[in-house]
């Protein structure tokens, strides 16, 4: 007879059904697993024999067959051992075969009996909702497993041991509850920093509308001490977009306890970072940086350091919100809606246009420096902010700036209005400005007619491309927001125009 114990694979964040089939039959004594294990999965053999052993029972002295069906679908992760375990027991007959055949089983055995904590509890809890089916998963998996739904019954047991008691009915596993990580106590506060209020403003106005923004400055003029508070300035995550956030994080392995955080996610990877890392890749198509940094920010600090390609890797995701990694026998898309923030210095030595200062290499070193960032990525770029060096008059002045709390407020309410407005046209998925299609925010966005003349001779004169033409719009339409008004006016589309003008000499540069 063939017990079975369904589990998953995963294709991204998506959990595909596995139908795990134990045979024991009479020959040779063999343990073999088919159905394209990769070596995580083939080396299962020996944990769940301990594991087993460790558990008090003994493996029949026959032919164990476990096929990981459907056959063609590649098996890669840890996860297999304890749904292969159960379906082992099962055909032993230690464990009835119908208590477990309502349940999606994943977990990592040790030779002790022990379940360890595995990637992609999430994504696997809400497919198994999907199912009409439960969840086991390990005891460190299960305040995740609960942000599923109410609905979905979930067994975290530590042991092997204590999943048999509780099938047996000798002990009795309670339900998980979801685990929310606690916020951190204290977020650097835009307060610290001295002067820079052109750039605090600019920072203000990315993150109510969702912006890609790049601060140009010397060394130490505050670019990323600026970038640094912008968590302090931003929402917490909708509950839909936490879910988004989690399952990526999930499938990553990055959920510490099993906990769940509300606060927006803030990358910021080396420049050394390969292109894999950045939007994905590897042996296993895991998630990079830009998928890690869905619905929050991806901050790169010395932005010409990184390599041309892995800039230029960026730009699919930039406009389409998604990371597709293709392989030749399988395509995995990543959710990518991040939002940009970069620095980098005007040239090499990082002094270029300051005053009193000579580069010896004259225009070439920033032309040369700058020339790094490819054009069609600067014009994803929708604020382009010149960060002077912070004058001594600003770091004696007495008092504090506006701190980060007050500045959230007004942050706050614009993204309110911007998810009105777009629900309001059924489209609940945009959420800012950013995000808005370009006949559609030329609908929400549409300038009064001083703000028209303005735009249309600013167009011709800065060459702006299609794309730069709409991403002015978009700020237009932030900063309207911001000021709590319907229309957008000449004053709104002037401002706009003038963080894409502090970029003309980084562009020509490209």
């Amino acid at each position: 007879m063939v017990s079975r114990v369904t589990t998953v694979a995963f294709r991204g964040v998506e959990a595909i059904p596995v139908d795990v089939q134990v045979l024991i039959a009479p020959g040779r004594t063999l343990f073999n697993i088919v159905g394209l294990p990769d070596k995580a999965v083939a080396e299962s053999r020996e944990r769940v024999q301990a594991a087993i052993h460790a558990s008090g029972l003994a493996l029949p002295a026959k032919r164990i067959t476990v096929n990981l069906a459907p056959a063609d679908l590649p098996k890669e992760g840890s996860h297999y051992d304890l749904p292969i375990a159960l379906a082992l027991m099962a055909a032993m007959g230690a464990v009835p075969a119908d208590a477990i055949a309502e349940h999606v089983v994943l977990g990592e055995l040790g030779l002790d009996g022990r379940i360890e904590q595995v990637a992609g509890v999430l994504p696997a809890a809400i497919g198994a909702n999907a199912l009409g089916k439960g969840l086991i998963c390990p005891a460190a998996c299960g305040g995740e497993a609960a942000w599923a739904g109410e609905e979905l019954s979930v067994l975290a047991p530590a042991s092997l041991i204590q999943l048999a008691n509780h099938i047996s009915g000798t002990q009795v596993l309670s339900q998980p509850k979801p685990a929310l990580r606690a916020a951190p106590e204290a977020l650097a506060d835009l307060a610290e920093i001295r002067g820079q209020e052109s750039a605090k403003r600019a920072l203000e106005i990315a993150a109510a509308g969702g912006h890609n923004m790049l601060m140009i400055g010397p060394p130490g003029a505050g670019k990323s001490m600026l970038a640094s508070r912008l968590p302090s300035i931003l929402p917490p995550l909708e509950p839909r977009e936490l879910l988004e956030v989690s399952m990526i994080a999930s499938i990553a392995g990055q959920l510490a306890g099993g906990r769940l955080s509300a606060q927006r996610p803030f990358r910021a990877p080396h420049h050394s970072a390969s292109m894999a890392a950045m939007v994905g890749g590897g042996l296993n198509a895991r998630p990079g940086e830009v998928s890690l940094a869905h619905n929050g920010v991806l901050f790169l600090d010395e932005l010409p350091e990184f390599t041309p390609a892995v800039l230029d890797s960026l730009r699919q995701p930039l406009e389409g919100g998604e990371s597709v990694i293709a392989r030749a026998n399988h395509r995995v898309t990543y959710p990518s809606e991040f939002q940009l923030v970069a620095a980098m210095n005007p040239c090499r030595c990082g002094m270029a246009g300051e005053p009193g200062h000579t580069c010896r290499r004259g225009a070439r070193c920033a032309a040369d420096y700058q020339g790094r960032i490819s054009g069609p990525l600067l014009d994803r770029i929708d604020i382009r902010m010149e960060v002077p060096a912070v004058s001594a008059v600003d770091l004696i002045a007495p008092g504090h700036g506006e701190p980060s709390r007050i500045v959230a407020e007004r942050v706050a309410g614009a993204r309110t209005l911007q998810r009105e407005r777009y629900a309001k046209r059924g489209l609940a998925g945009i959420r800012v400005n950013a995000r808005a299609g370009s006949r559609l925010i030329e609908e929400v966005a549409q300038p009064d007619e001083a703000g028209t003349r303005l735009i249309r001779d600013a167009a011709e004169a800065m060459g702006l491309s299609a794309r730069g033409y709409h991403r002015v719009l978009k700020v237009a339409r932030t900063l309207a927001d911001l000021d709590q008004e319907e229309k957008v006016r000449r004053l709104h589309v002037a401002e706009a125009l003038s963080y894409r003008q502090s970029g003309a000499l980084l562009a020509a540069a490209a």
